[in-house]
């Protein structure tokens, strides 16, 4: 990898490009990579449109970078992102601080999720645990309580799956280890899934 100078003076405007091009183009490479098995992408796909179709939700849930990706994907849902158009039910279940604290210090920050999950999950919904290296407790948790009321799970996980993978009943694995490269993979996926509920719901984006 290249190494990035450390005194920011105008003579390294070229190392910072080649920088900027070496990350782009490794970004590019492994979205690359995912497109040639989109599989589990596209069931996952089928799922949600259903769970729509019947008049459930979409619940999401992550830690860190992949906490923030579960709220941007919900608000895609939840707003809009090609067509004007009634907006779906999803929940990123990282925004409440208040739940997330007080499970956090009664039953521990492995519960954070699962615990919401019970109360918020019905059958048919469709539960999205976001974890990079696919091994986060309170993920696999929620996914895990998440089955046990009869969402349809999903883990959106790095390379190896991990337990989340073992315990989600679809796995959509991005082919990095580099947390960033995964978590920006992990965008084009909830985007793209956005656009074709869109599709399916209310028509083609014009």
């Amino acid at each position: 990898m290249s190494q990035m100078p450390a005194d920011g003076q105008p003579s390294d405007l070229q190392a910072y490009t080649s920088l900027l091009r070496e990350q782009i183009l490794t970004s590019a490479e492994v979205k690359r990579e995912l497109a040639d098995r989109l599989d589990d992408a596209a069931a996952v796909a089928v799922q949600l449109v259903e769970a729509y179709r019947s008049g459930r939700k979409v619940i999401l849930f992550g830690n860190g970078g992949s906490a923030a990706d579960a709220q941007h994907i919900a608000a895609e849902l939840t707003g809009h992102f090609y067509l004007d158009r009634p907006p779906l039910p999803a929940l990123a279940l990282t925004v409440d601080t208040s739940a997330l604290t007080a499970i956090g210090n009664d039953y521990g920050f492995e519960q954070v999720y699962a615990r919401q999950v019970q109360a918020l999950g019905v059958s048919g919904d469709v539960a999205i645990g976001l974890t990079t290296s696919g091994s986060s407790r309170n993920v696999v948790a929620g996914l895990e309580a998440a089955r046990e009321v009869g969402c349809v799970t999903v883990a959106l996980t790095g390379r190896e799956g991990g337990r989340a993978g073992e315990v989600a009943d679809l796995c959509v694995r991005v082919p990095s280890d580099d947390t960033p490269r995964i978590q920006e993979a992990h965008t084009v996926l909830g985007h793209s899934w956005a656009e074709i509920i869109e599709a399916a719901m209310f028509g083609p984006a014009a």
